[in-house]
Protein backbone atom coordinates (compact mmCIF):
# COMPACT_ATOMS: atom_id res chain seq x y z
CA UNK A 1 0.00 0.00 0.00
CA UNK A 2 2.71 2.15 1.13
CA UNK A 3 4.82 1.75 -1.98
CA UNK A 4 1.49 2.31 -4.00
CA UNK A 5 1.10 5.44 -2.72
CA UNK A 6 4.88 6.71 -3.07
CA UNK A 7 4.87 5.65 -6.63
CA UNK A 8 1.59 7.79 -8.03
CA UNK A 9 2.46 11.20 -8.56
CA UNK A 10 1.92 14.33 -6.01
CA UNK A 11 -2.07 16.10 -6.08
CA UNK A 12 -0.83 19.26 -6.23
CA UNK A 13 1.50 21.64 -4.65
CA UNK A 14 1.15 23.99 -2.15
CA UNK A 15 3.37 27.06 -2.15
CA UNK A 16 3.09 30.80 -0.72
CA UNK A 17 4.08 33.67 -1.91
CA UNK A 18 3.24 37.08 -2.63
CA UNK A 19 -0.22 37.83 -3.21
CA UNK A 20 -1.57 41.01 -4.45
CA UNK A 21 -4.94 41.77 -2.52
CA UNK A 22 -6.84 44.97 -1.70
CA UNK A 23 -8.18 45.65 1.21
CA UNK A 24 -11.58 47.50 2.01
CA UNK A 25 -11.59 49.17 4.98
CA UNK A 26 -14.84 49.57 6.34
CA UNK A 27 -15.76 52.71 8.06
CA UNK A 28 -19.47 52.36 8.79
CA UNK A 29 -21.99 48.86 8.57
CA UNK A 30 -23.79 50.36 5.52
CA UNK A 31 -24.04 47.68 2.78
CA UNK A 32 -26.03 50.12 0.05
CA UNK A 33 -23.50 52.66 0.67
CA UNK A 34 -20.51 50.26 0.66
CA UNK A 35 -21.91 48.76 -2.85
CA UNK A 36 -22.53 52.35 -3.71
CA UNK A 37 -18.81 53.15 -3.40
CA UNK A 38 -17.23 49.93 -4.76
CA UNK A 39 -19.54 50.18 -8.09
CA UNK A 40 -18.08 53.76 -8.24
CA UNK A 41 -14.34 52.69 -8.15
CA UNK A 42 -14.78 49.82 -10.69
CA UNK A 43 -16.74 52.11 -12.93
CA UNK A 44 -13.65 54.56 -12.60
CA UNK A 45 -10.99 51.81 -13.52
CA UNK A 46 -12.76 48.96 -14.61
CA UNK A 47 -9.59 47.23 -16.11
CA UNK A 48 -7.85 47.10 -12.42
CA UNK A 49 -10.99 46.62 -10.39
CA UNK A 50 -13.24 44.40 -11.58
CA UNK A 51 -13.24 40.44 -9.88
CA UNK A 52 -10.23 42.08 -8.04
CA UNK A 53 -9.46 40.05 -4.58
CA UNK A 54 -10.54 41.74 -1.84
CA UNK A 55 -9.84 41.62 2.16
CA UNK A 56 -13.08 42.86 4.41
CA UNK A 57 -11.43 45.09 7.24
CA UNK A 58 -13.48 45.77 10.25
CA UNK A 59 -11.40 46.98 12.65
CA UNK A 60 -12.45 50.66 12.05
CA UNK A 61 -16.01 50.04 13.35
CA UNK A 62 -16.86 51.02 16.13
CA UNK A 63 -18.60 47.88 17.40
CA UNK A 64 -18.25 44.49 15.36
CA UNK A 65 -21.52 43.92 13.13
CA UNK A 66 -23.42 40.73 13.68
CA UNK A 67 -23.32 37.66 11.42
CA UNK A 68 -26.15 38.93 9.19
CA UNK A 69 -24.69 42.14 8.50
CA UNK A 70 -21.20 40.92 7.91
CA UNK A 71 -22.87 38.67 5.31
CA UNK A 72 -24.58 41.25 3.78
CA UNK A 73 -21.50 43.53 3.35
CA UNK A 74 -19.73 40.75 1.81
CA UNK A 75 -22.49 40.55 -0.85
CA UNK A 76 -22.39 44.20 -1.53
CA UNK A 77 -19.05 43.58 -2.38
CA UNK A 78 -19.36 40.43 -4.39
CA UNK A 79 -22.71 42.64 -6.31
CA UNK A 80 -20.23 45.62 -7.04
CA UNK A 81 -17.99 43.71 -9.21
CA UNK A 82 -15.28 42.27 -6.49
CA UNK A 83 -14.14 39.13 -4.83
CA UNK A 84 -14.46 38.74 -0.82
CA UNK A 85 -11.71 35.84 -0.21
CA UNK A 86 -11.43 36.72 3.47
CA UNK A 87 -11.18 38.95 6.66
CA UNK A 88 -8.33 41.43 8.02
CA UNK A 89 -7.19 39.81 11.32
CA UNK A 90 -7.94 41.89 14.06
CA UNK A 91 -9.36 40.56 17.31
CA UNK A 92 -10.30 37.68 18.88
CA UNK A 93 -13.87 38.48 17.77
CA UNK A 94 -13.25 38.76 14.50
CA UNK A 95 -11.07 35.57 14.34
CA UNK A 96 -14.35 33.95 15.67
CA UNK A 97 -16.72 35.80 13.18
CA UNK A 98 -14.24 34.26 10.61
CA UNK A 99 -14.22 30.59 11.70
CA UNK A 100 -17.89 31.02 11.46
CA UNK A 101 -18.65 32.39 8.20
CA UNK A 102 -15.90 30.22 7.08
CA UNK A 103 -13.75 32.65 5.98
CA UNK A 104 -10.04 32.57 6.34
CA UNK A 105 -7.92 35.33 8.17
CA UNK A 106 -5.36 37.02 5.62
CA UNK A 107 -1.71 36.61 7.25
CA UNK A 108 -0.59 39.59 5.72
CA UNK A 109 -2.77 41.96 7.68
CA UNK A 110 -1.71 40.23 11.25
CA UNK A 111 1.11 41.59 12.08
CA UNK A 112 -0.31 45.19 12.10
CA UNK A 113 -3.21 44.46 14.65
CA UNK A 114 -0.94 42.46 17.10
CA UNK A 115 -0.86 45.50 20.44
CA UNK A 116 1.31 45.69 23.02
CA UNK A 117 0.18 44.62 26.16
CA UNK A 118 -2.77 46.93 27.32
CA UNK A 119 -2.14 49.29 24.05
CA UNK A 120 -5.06 49.99 21.58
CA UNK A 121 -4.73 47.85 18.16
CA UNK A 122 -2.72 50.39 15.83
CA UNK A 123 -4.35 51.34 12.44
CA UNK A 124 -3.52 47.81 9.75
CA UNK A 125 -1.52 49.00 7.04
CA UNK A 126 -3.48 49.44 3.89
CA UNK A 127 -2.92 47.82 0.89
CA UNK A 128 -3.05 48.91 -3.32
CA UNK A 129 -6.06 46.96 -4.79
CA UNK A 130 -4.47 45.00 -8.01
CA UNK A 131 -6.65 43.14 -10.11
CA UNK A 132 -6.45 39.55 -10.63
CA UNK A 133 -4.29 38.06 -12.95
CA UNK A 134 -4.66 34.70 -14.74
CA UNK A 135 -2.30 32.94 -14.64
CA UNK A 136 -1.40 33.51 -11.44
CA UNK A 137 1.73 35.90 -10.93
CA UNK A 138 4.78 34.32 -10.81
CA UNK A 139 7.12 35.93 -8.10
CA UNK A 140 10.44 37.23 -9.07
CA UNK A 141 13.01 37.15 -6.28
CA UNK A 142 16.20 38.56 -7.96
CA UNK A 143 19.98 38.33 -6.06
CA UNK A 144 17.75 38.04 -2.83
CA UNK A 145 19.98 37.96 0.58
CA UNK A 146 18.96 38.54 4.17
CA UNK A 147 18.21 42.66 4.38
CA UNK A 148 21.39 44.65 5.09
CA UNK A 149 21.69 48.68 5.90
CA UNK A 150 21.26 51.03 2.84
CA UNK A 151 21.26 48.02 0.54
CA UNK A 152 19.00 47.85 -2.40
CA UNK A 153 17.69 44.93 -4.42
CA UNK A 154 18.80 45.08 -8.40
CA UNK A 155 16.62 43.59 -11.54
CA UNK A 156 19.00 44.12 -14.29
CA UNK A 157 17.48 41.09 -16.18
CA UNK A 158 14.70 41.36 -19.03
CA UNK A 159 11.74 43.34 -18.99
CA UNK A 160 9.63 42.19 -16.19
CA UNK A 161 6.31 40.09 -18.16
CA UNK A 162 2.71 40.65 -17.65
CA UNK A 163 1.77 38.59 -14.42
CA UNK A 164 5.04 38.62 -12.70
CA UNK A 165 5.86 40.20 -9.83
CA UNK A 166 9.49 41.83 -8.25
CA UNK A 167 9.10 42.17 -4.22
CA UNK A 168 12.28 43.97 -2.40
CA UNK A 169 12.03 43.11 1.19
CA UNK A 170 13.23 45.69 3.99
CA UNK A 171 14.54 47.45 1.05
CA UNK A 172 14.39 49.68 -2.06
CA UNK A 173 14.34 47.91 -5.18
CA UNK A 174 16.13 49.21 -8.57
CA UNK A 175 14.34 48.23 -12.00
CA UNK A 176 16.59 49.14 -14.79
CA UNK A 177 14.50 46.71 -17.40
CA UNK A 178 10.76 47.69 -18.44
CA UNK A 179 7.68 46.31 -16.53
CA UNK A 180 4.79 45.77 -19.11
CA UNK A 181 1.48 45.88 -18.12
CA UNK A 182 -0.19 43.55 -15.80
CA UNK A 183 3.16 43.51 -14.13
CA UNK A 184 4.20 44.68 -10.05
CA UNK A 185 7.04 45.93 -8.68
CA UNK A 186 6.69 45.85 -5.06
CA UNK A 187 9.47 47.25 -2.43
CA UNK A 188 9.08 48.10 1.57
CA UNK A 189 11.26 50.96 0.63
CA UNK A 190 11.57 52.99 -2.36
CA UNK A 191 11.36 52.23 -6.30
CA UNK A 192 13.75 53.26 -8.73
CA UNK A 193 12.72 52.67 -11.95
CA UNK A 194 15.02 53.48 -15.05
CA UNK A 195 13.12 51.38 -17.65
CA UNK A 196 9.46 52.07 -18.69
CA UNK A 197 6.68 51.38 -16.24
CA UNK A 198 3.30 50.23 -17.59
CA UNK A 199 2.46 47.83 -15.12
CA UNK A 200 2.31 48.60 -10.82
CA UNK A 201 4.79 50.43 -8.76
CA UNK A 202 3.94 49.80 -4.89
CA UNK A 203 6.63 51.55 -2.86
CA UNK A 204 6.70 51.61 1.47
CA UNK A 205 4.39 48.10 1.46
CA UNK A 206 4.86 47.63 5.07
CA UNK A 207 3.73 51.09 5.81
CA UNK A 208 6.74 53.23 5.33
CA UNK A 209 5.23 56.85 4.07
CA UNK A 210 8.55 58.36 3.48
CA UNK A 211 8.74 56.05 0.58
CA UNK A 212 9.10 57.26 -2.90
CA UNK A 213 8.88 56.21 -6.39
CA UNK A 214 10.99 57.37 -9.23
CA UNK A 215 10.60 56.95 -12.74
CA UNK A 216 12.15 57.84 -15.93
CA UNK A 217 9.20 57.01 -18.28
CA UNK A 218 6.12 57.17 -16.98
CA UNK A 219 2.98 54.88 -18.21
CA UNK A 220 2.18 53.77 -14.97
CA UNK A 221 -1.44 51.67 -14.70
CA UNK A 222 -1.20 51.98 -10.56
CA UNK A 223 1.45 53.79 -8.20
CA UNK A 224 1.11 53.35 -4.20
CA UNK A 225 2.75 54.22 -1.33
CA UNK A 226 2.00 52.91 1.88
CA UNK A 227 -1.06 52.14 0.69
CA UNK A 228 -2.27 55.01 -1.03
CA UNK A 229 -2.39 54.78 -4.15
CA UNK A 230 -3.64 56.43 -7.86
CA UNK A 231 -4.54 54.80 -10.85
CA UNK A 232 -3.82 55.40 -14.51
CA UNK A 233 -7.30 57.07 -14.85
CA UNK A 234 -6.45 59.80 -12.35
CA UNK A 235 -3.22 60.44 -13.14
CA UNK A 236 -2.87 63.77 -15.20
CA UNK A 237 -1.89 63.01 -18.75
CA UNK A 238 1.01 65.30 -19.10
CA UNK A 239 2.90 63.04 -16.94
CA UNK A 240 2.55 60.12 -19.43
CA UNK A 241 6.32 59.20 -21.15
CA UNK A 242 7.73 61.85 -18.76
CA UNK A 243 10.31 61.26 -15.92
CA UNK A 244 8.73 61.77 -12.49
CA UNK A 245 8.37 61.20 -8.81
CA UNK A 246 5.72 60.01 -6.39
CA UNK A 247 5.58 60.72 -2.36
CA UNK A 248 3.11 61.31 0.26
CA UNK A 249 2.37 64.46 1.85
CA UNK A 250 -0.32 64.24 4.24
CA UNK A 251 -1.67 61.04 3.02
CA UNK A 252 -1.91 62.36 -0.38
CA UNK A 253 -0.15 60.53 -2.94
CA UNK A 254 1.82 63.56 -5.36
CA UNK A 255 3.04 63.48 -8.82
CA UNK A 256 5.84 65.68 -10.29
CA UNK A 257 8.18 65.53 -13.02
CA UNK A 258 11.84 65.16 -11.80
Amino acid sequence: MNARADSLEAACDLRFGQVGIACVRVRRPDAAALCDELERRVRSAPQMFTRAAVVLDLSHLATLPDDGMVDALLEAVRSAGMLPVGLAYGTSDIEQLAERMGLPLIAKFRAAYEPAQGDAPPPPVAVAPVRKQAPAPESIHDDYAPPAAHTAQHHTGNAVRSGQQIYARDRDLVVTAAIANGAEVIADGSIHIYGGLRGRAMAGAQGDETARIFCSDFRAELVAIAGHYRVFEDMPKEFEGQAVQCWLDNGKLLIARL
